[in-house]
C-alpha cells in the first residue's frame, strides 16, 4: 500500500483537468471573495431592474435572476462534492499512514522500554556485587 519512502500512490497521482478544475471552484466558491462578488452582482442586479423604466429586461420578481442562481446552485454543487470526496479519500489514506506510523512508533518504545528494564536489570545486579 505504501512505497518505500511511506508515501501512499494517491499522493503521488497526476490529477484530471476535471479534478484540477473543481479543487479551483472549490477554493473560490467557499471564498469570502465570491460571497462579497456574488452580493455585489445581485444587488445590481436588482437595482439595475428596479431603476430601469425603460428595458427592464428581469421586472420584479426577478425569474431571470432566480433561473441563474438555481442554475449556478445546481452546477456547483455537484463539482463541490467531487472536490470534497477527494478530500475525504486523502483523509482516510492520511488516517491510515499516521496510524501505521504510529503502531510502528510503539513497537519501537515498547522495545527501548525492554531494553531500558534489561538495563536496570543488570545494573542492581552490579551494585549487589
Amino acid at each position: 500500500m505504501f512505497n518505500k519512502k511511506g508515501k501512499h500512490p494517491i499522493f503521488k497521482t497526476k490529477l484530471t483537468i476535471g479534478q484540477k478544475a473543481s479543487d479551483k471552484l472549490t477554493g473560490f466558491a467557499g471564498s469570502w471573495t465570491f460571497i462579497i462578488l456574488l452580493g455585489i452582482f445581485i444587488t445590481g442586479w436588482i437595482y439595475l431592474n428596479l431603476t430601469a423604466y425603460i428595458r427592464q429586461w428581469d421586472p420584479w420578481p426577478f425569474i431571470i435572476l432566480n433561473l441563474c442562481l438555481s442554475c449556478l446552485a445546481a452546477i456547483q454543487a455537484p463539482i463541490i462534492l467531487m472536490s470534497q470526496n477527494r478530500e475525504a479519500q486523502r483523509d482516510r489514506v492520511r488516517a491510515e499512514y499516521d496510524y501505521r506510523i504510529n503502531k510502528k512508533a510503539e513497537r519501537e518504545i515498547e522495545e527501548v522500554q525492554k531494553d531500558l528494564k534489561e538495563i536496570k536489570k543488570i545494573l542492581k545486579e552490579r551494585k549487589r556485587r
